[in-house]
């Protein structure tokens, strides 16, 4: 929904509910809790432990899919408009975002090898590189892939092989381009095949584990960021780059250790993911809010990322999962309340055109300068094969490329042949003297030498300018058969049909609400009688309606308890093992050693935490020798400094 200010516009929110399955069954009632109007938008909660007296609660958000729907509808309905914009310029972020063991990852991935089942992230790759296929000849594509996942607070990099012994990675901002993860791995693709295998590749080192909810429940955020760059010549003849970068991001669902059984390491990951979870829920708050003038953007690695996604440079799409079981209505109600509080959020997407950092103009820098090298190389050794032949250079005589290629080629073994066939003929020669000789063959040996040096410069060239030219996907090559057509003329009218079935939803949404508040205008009575009826049938109504407000003033409050009682639960945790590390502190680190380390720590803005400065400088000082040399010679000085008496920790 746009908002009055045209660069503004909403987050868009849909909300999709799993079916029952056995678990859900035999853990509790018969029946689900949650219905869907799918034509008017509308989630219709009910709470199994109020009375059936008590009214249920209703949200009304952009789409609903429930538990009967497809993958490919919710992606031609929801997600294909926002990939087409990425394809414009903008930034696009899709998001997941629910209780774990609702269907987060079968909504952003799906199975794969099934074309019914898959889903957005697939859908997604496939749309990307059909449009590139259908373009016009006169567009050049730059497609490039990452991974990452935000494991226990850390950026790990999945396309990594040694993401998992090297430190996580480090967010920088940067004023144009907006929040960024610093040496993060990018990935050129040319294909489907080649970004589905990158994402293989990024899904076989994510962090998953078993929890009684969920035997494959993530233990990460993942998020798969996908930039195409896009050159086309505009109207003043000079070619102009569009860059869409679209961020598919899988979050790790929000959990409570009664119902997960989490334990050890697992109740840590837990703690890590519901405390990041928390920190967006206080942006989507406050976003939605208006009137807090701070956004927490920077309290978990998560909300720094997704900062331009939410109220910033991007268009979002918000796919809330629910759950129908009644023992799960609390989490099913929360993520209810957080998505219907996204809808408010407002972003200002732009075109992002000619941007400083895209890749897309070096790389044709960088092909325009090699293929003028090849062409002065193949000038040159076509000068002189014609010198060689007697004949004069034809500047107009030019080649194609391939026959110019094979024309080097042909000229590069004449030239050894005559080498070889001078070589014979000193190595013959009677008359001449064996230094004359000798010196005469090792002139031909250096000339075969530079020969063979250039003929091997120019195939690596050659090489690199293919490597260079394949990595750029050029518009309209693959429209050539009539199925093609045909195809791209469904998938306009399935389009045209998803969009179709958009505008009468809100329409049918914006009559609802209009009759609501026109009913009493064209009401007329032809008795006192009928009056007083049509009055206390509205004074009910509104009487539920206030009863439905302080249920609903009662849950909240309900709810801000459970998650005080969370956070002071999780503050008693950090606080006891504070504690235990201060006692280590205090009776085992001698006092000038603790000021040591404490004179080595710096603050560090851009990551919000506190950093080591390295104990020994760069450049290595006589004072660093002289310590080495003492430890090398003297063992005994390696051996702690402590005064205190050993203290046994019961």
């Amino acid at each position: 929904v746009m908002s009055k200010n045209k660069s503004s516009e909403s987050v868009k929110v849909v909300v999709r509910c799993r079916p029952l399955n056995q678990k859900d069954e035999s853990n509790g009632p018969a029946g689900g809790i949650v219905q869907m109007d799918l034509r008017l938008g509308q989630v219709i909660l009910r709470n199994p432990r109020a009375p059936a007296s008590e009214p249920q609660k209703t949200f009304t958000f952009d789409a609903v899919y429930d538990a009967n729907s497809k993958q490919r509808d919710l992606y031609d309905e929801s997600v294909r408009p926002l990939i087409d914009s990425v394809l414009a310029g903008f930034n696009g972020t899709i998001f997941a975002y629910g209780q774990t063991g609702t269907g987060k990852t079968y909504t952003m991935q799906g199975v794969w090898m099934d074309p019914e089942k898959r889903g957005v992230i697939p859908n997604a790759f496939d749309h990307i590189f059909t449009h590139i296929s259908r373009s016009q000849s006169d567009k050049q594509y730059l497609v490039r892939a990452s991974y990452l996942e935000i494991y226990l607070e850390e950026i790990r990099d999945l396309l990594d092989p040694k993401h998992g012994s090297t430190r996580g990675l480090e967010l920088r901002e940067n004023p144009e381009s907006g929040v960024y993860v610093r040496d993060l791995t990018s990935c050129v693709c040319k294909s489907i095949k080649e970004i589905e295998e990158v994402m293989n590749m990024g899904n076989q080192a994510r962090a998953v584990g078993a929890t009684d909810m969920n035997e494959h429940s993530s233990r990460s955020h993942a998020l798969f960021l996908i930039t195409v760059e896009c050159s086309q010549p505009g109207p003043d003849g000079r070619k102009h780059i569009r860059v869409g970068r679209l961020n598919l991001v899988d979050l790790a669902g929000s959990e409570r250790q009664a119902k997960t059984g989490v334990q050890g390491e697992r109740l840590k990951e837990a703690a890590k993911i519901n405390l990041s979870l928390s920190a967006l829920g206080n942006v989507i708050s406050a976003l939605a809010d208006g009137r807090s003038g701070h956004v927490p953007y920077r309290d978990s690695k998560l909300t720094r990322l997704l900062q331009d996604s939410l109220g910033g440079n991007a268009k979002t799409v918000m796919v809330a999962t629910l759950g129908p079981a009644s023992q799960h209505y609390d989490e099913t109600l929360t993520t209810l309340r957080y998505a219907n509080r996204a809808k408010n959020i407002q972003n200002q997407p732009r075109v992002n055109e000619d941007p400083k950092d895209a890749l897309l103009r070096e790389f044709q820098m960088e092909i325009a300068r090699l293929r003028a090298q090849l062409n002065h190389r193949r000038w040159r050794s076509k000068q002189k094969r014609e010198q060689a032949d007697g004949d004069g250079w034809d500047e107009d005589a030019e080649g194609e490329e391939d026959m110019v290629e094979k024309e080097a080629e042909d000229y590069v073994k004449l030239e050894e042949q005559r080498l070889e066939m001078e070589k014979e003929a000193i190595r013959g020669d009677q008359f001449m003297l064996a230094e004359e000789k000798q010196r005469l063959l090792g002139e031909k040996e250096r000339m075969m030498g530079d020969l063979r040096k250039e003929q091997e410069a120019t195939e690596q060239l050659t090489a690199k300018y293919k490597a260079m030219e394949s990595k750029l996907l050029v518009g309209g090559k693959n429209i050539i058969d009539h199925t093609n057509e045909q195809q791209k003329m469904l998938e306009m009218k399935r389009q045209e049909i998803a969009e179709q079935t958009r505008k009468e939803r809100e329409i049918q949404q914006q009559v609802l609400i209009q009759d609501e508040e026109t009913l009493e205008l064209r009401e007329t009575f032809t008795s006192l009688q009928q009056e007083v009826e049509a009055k206390t049938k509205k004074l009910k109504k509104l009487y539920a309606k206030l009863q439905c407000i302080k249920a609903e003033i009662q849950d909240v409050n309900d709810e801000h308890v459970r998650s005080r009682q969370e956070l002071e639960q999780t503050q008693n945790e950090l606080t006891r093992e504070l504690k235990f590390k201060y006692l280590i502190i205090e009776n085992f680190i001698p006092p000038e050693e603790k000021n040591k380390i404490m004179n080595r720590l710096t603050f560090d803005p851009e990551e919000d935490q506190w950093r080591f400065q390295p104990l020994v400088p760069a450049e290595r000082s006589v004072a660093h020798d002289l310590l080495t040399f003492l430890l090398s010679t003297s063992p005994a000085l390696l051996l702690p400094l402590c005064s205190h008496p050993p203290l046994l920790l019961t």
